[in-house]
């Protein structure tokens, strides 16, 4: 899986092997508090890290975490393995803990990414290993089953527990099938993997393309990012980047490796160059206007426009002039892009708010939910009527 968590696939895509998971799970002994049964040893599980790209900056916005293993067996055939074994908590825990022992040295500026089967979040291992950092603030928890999750109400309290501590949430190949659609539906994930198998190929088949651009469209109007997972060739890169898809990850930008590799000079110049090519209209990034920022709570005297921010740097409220009257008023944060996102496109999803908030200025923040700025409807709606 080129995606995003640590990863119980790699980038091939690999199906469980039958020889394989027989081979793993022919001598496996009774015991089963933790994960010897299937290791020789803790260390026998290592973790490499696959990049995430940011393609409108051409620079890296976050890396995978992905498991492996010793010998043949994929991945995906030893986490099978060990929920075969009734220890699919305790090795997920441990490649939960693995990776995230990896955040101190995690470059500036970019998220980690780990994987989780839903209907183990509350297991005690895997809530512990993730309970085990002081805050989950550059962390992508992404959930990647993809059956219908049992408990619907109790995937909602963990993930928003979760996003209490910092962590955004990521569904995984989006676009396959009933249970990716009732997750996105349930949990209203901050982030969007869209499916491998809408990407391979995706130049030259128009059908991928289209369902690729409505899965955008959909994860717009939720106010997440959407990722394109298992990028692999230039044309690949050219489409995602003509839908201004903002997030892409793939064999094209680098494979896994075992430490946070960046983006190679001529990785980068292929990405400027593609999305350089895609953007046919006018970005709003040249309409930012400056926006300060104040912690939620704060007894603040300042003349609006100003954005409250709770602890963690996300946008709450905005606090804004009345046009008429000049008293500051609150209103919620209704519409959140990317400086990548279109000026005409932007308009748009601004005007079909409720009316309540149609003209209220949208928030623009970059991929990790920082504040960049404010757009006005009135330079919005200037600058597309000059965009040709």
């Amino acid at each position: 899986m080129n995606g995003v968590g640590v990863g119980h696939r790699d980038g091939l895509k690999e199906h469980h092997r039958g020889a394989d998971l027989e081979e793993v799970t022919a001598t496996l002994p009774p015991q089963r508090e933790d994960c010897r049964p299937l290791l020789a040893g803790a260390d026998d599980l290592t973790v490499v890290f696959q990049p995430i790209v940011d393609l409108a900056s051409a620079s890296i916005a976050g890396y995978e975490a992905l498991a492996r293993f010793p010998g043949t067996a994929s991945p995906d055939v030893w986490f099978a393995a060990a929920a075969e074994a009734g220890l699919g908590a305790e090795l997920e825990a441990l490649a939960l803990r693995k990776a995230l022992a990896a955040l101190p040295d995690l470059p500036p500026n970019t998220f980690l990414t780990v994987n989780v089967s839903p209907h183990l979040l509350g297991a005690a291992p895997v809530a512990a290993a993730l309970a085990a950092p002081a805050t989950l603030r550059r962390v992508v928890v992404e959930l990647t089953e993809h059956m219908p999750t049992p408990d619907l109400a109790a995937l909602r309290e963990q993930t928003a527990a979760l996003r209490g501590r910092g962590a955004l949430i990521a569904i995984d190949d989006a676009g396959s099938g009933y249970a990716g659609l009732q997750q996105l539906a349930e949990v209203r994930p901050q982030l969007v993997k869209l499916d491998r198998a809408l990407v391979a190929g995706a130049d030259t088949d128009p059908v991928k393309a289209a369902l690729a651009e409505m899965v955008g469209t959909f994860t717009s109007r939720i106010d997440a990012w959407l990722l394109a997972e298992g990028v692999e060739t230039a044309g690949e890169l050219a489409v995602f980047a003509r839908l201004g898809v903002p997030l892409a990850q793939g064999w094209l930008f680098g494979r896994p490796a075992p430490y946070f590799a960046p983006l190679s000079p001529e990785v980068a110049q292929l990405v400027r160059t593609q999305v350089a090519r895609a953007q046919l209209a006018e970005s709003v990034a040249s309409l930012l206007r400056p926006l300060r920022q104040h912690d939620a709570g704060d007894d603040v005297g300042s003349p609006p426009p100003y954005v409250l921010v709770d602890a963690e740097g996300v946008p709450e409220e905005l606090v804004l002039a009345d046009p008429r009257t000049g008293a500051a008023y609150r209103a919620p944060v209704s519409l959140r892009v990317h400086p990548s996102a279109g000026v005409t496109e932007t308009l748009q999803r601004a005007l079909t708010r409720p009316p309540v908030h149609r003209f209220d200025p949208v928030l623009c923040t970059d991929r990790s939910g920082a504040v960049l700025g404010l757009l006005r409807i009135e330079d919005l709606a200037s600058a597309a009527a000059t965009t040709p």
